[in-house]
């Protein structure tokens, strides 16, 4: 089942492709997700935020070598997941999202520990 409490951050100059991005996201739905357009918005957003983001995806040239974004995101405890791409040729496509969702939610039956599972089975039968 689909946790639908997830904070998602996309940070793109293109307002076509955030979009194009937070619609993917609402495809599988995931609703709570938050479009900027510059590198200080972002910032901002991570910085200040009361929560943390549980996927931050951002297009490299909004750093433009201003900031090492990998070591940034890595290091932050306002991001649990981040990527980060290239170019607009490899923004992430909808099997490319949903691969990165089972990782980051992971299905109920399998999030559930091997001793919950035990459990239910011996319930069942």
């Amino acid at each position: 089942m689909i946790n639908k409490a997830l904070r998602i951050l996309i940070a793109d100059q293109q307002h076509f492709y955030r979009m194009k991005t937070e619609r993917l996201f609402n495809q599988l739905g995931y609703y709570r997700v938050a479009p900027v357009q510059s590198l200080a918005d972002m910032l901002n957003l991570v910085e200040y935020g009361c929560e943390p983001f549980d996927l931050v995806i951002i297009n490299a040239s909004l750093a433009a070598g201003a900031l090492d974004l990998s070591g940034f995101l890595r290091d932050n405890r306002q991001v649990h997941h981040a990527l980060i791409y290239e170019d607009h040729a490899a923004l992430p496509d909808l099997a490319a999202i949903r691969r990165l969702m089972e990782l980051i939610d992971p299905p109920a039956c399998e999030a559930a520990s091997p001793l919950d599972q035990e459990r239910s089975r011996q319930r069942m039968g």
